[in-house]
């Protein structure tokens, strides 16, 4: 199985949406749109760490399964709960990508426990996510951005609390992240439309 990612922190609650407040996948999907370069020559590659058995260890799978059954044009989607990504394989994942695509940009997406009150909350933030610092293990930190969704509540036996997490709080959850991104690529797209244009004519004036 996996392990829990990082406890949510106060330091990224401006950072963080409740997946089941008005207006949440389209703040998740700016958040996500804001974090990538610009302009966006880097392929995307969204990873999805966790596995199917854990009820709360599986956010990542359910986002990466759904991400797969939408038309997604520039974001390539890794961890699914058929090929799961999970602390076991997840360093031979990571060089696997890095090996397909040339100087990807990583997003880890990744559940973690936290306080009661976060329950639900989920954080779209800068840098990696590190899989097991919540219980204290050293694993291979992953992402130039991170999307991380807080299952349940932190504090004593871990891995019992992920086993007893409601699936389906998961699975809004992960509706919830997965629609986020692909707005976000969406907006990438129609933003590419709307600078073509200008790029031509900026050439154009050139010569």
């Amino acid at each position: 199985m996996s392990i829990p990612s990082i406890f949510f922190s106060s330091k990224e609650e401006r950072d963080r949406v409740f997946y089941d407040e008005q207006g949440a996948v389209s703040s998740i999907a700016w958040r996500v749109a804001s974090l990538l370069p610009d302009p966006l020559i880097q392929p995307v590659a969204i990873v999805c760490i966790g596995t199917d058995r854990s009820t709360g260890d599986s956010l990542g799978p359910l986002v990466g399964t759904m991400l797969k059954e939408k038309p997604l044009a520039r974001f390539h989607v890794y961890g699914t709960l058929e090929e799961p990504i999970h602390a076991v394989n997840l360093e031979e994942k990571v060089e696997a990508i890095r090996l397909i695509h040339h100087d990807p940009f990583m997003i880890a997406v990744d559940a973690c426990l936290g306080r009661l009150k976060s329950v639900g909350a989920i954080t779209i933030a800068k840098g990696p996510v590190r899989p097991g610092a919540g219980v204290n293990k050293q694993l291979l930190p992953v992402g130039d951005a991170h999307i991380t969704g807080v299952v349940n509540v932190s504090g004593f036996m871990e891995f019992f609390v992920l086993q007893n997490t409601r699936l389906h709080l998961v699975m809004n959850m992960a509706k919830t992240i997965a629609n986020g991104i692909y707005e976000a690529e969406r907006f990438i797209l129609r933003k590419e439309r709307l600078d073509a244009p200008l790029l031509s004519t900026e050439r154009h004036s050139l010569w």
